[in-house]
């Protein structure tokens, strides 16, 4: 499992390129935290990458993160 916390500094195309990375070798869950755009993508392998959003205002996060099996008890609310 990766995770990655996008910086106010950092480029969306190079995170997300470098989370594909990931993806490619051989890591089966993955995280790109994105405060900028208020938004969680989560990418598979095989699988469209699933992009959480914030769904209003007064909300503080997209939703509950799981690690799924590949971390079995890893939550993030």
């Amino acid at each position: 499992m990766a995770v990655e916390l996008r910086s106010a500094s950092d480029s969306l195309k190079t995170v997300q390129q470098k989370m594909q990375e990931y993806i490619d070798n051989g890591v089966r869950l993955g995280w790109l935290i994105d405060p900028q755009n208020q938004q969680v993508e989560i990418y598979r392998p095989g699988q469209d990458v699933e992009i959480l959003r914030r769904r209003s205002p007064s909300e503080t996060s997209p939703t509950s993160l799981s690690g799924e099996e590949y971390c079995l008890g890893l939550f993030l609310i």
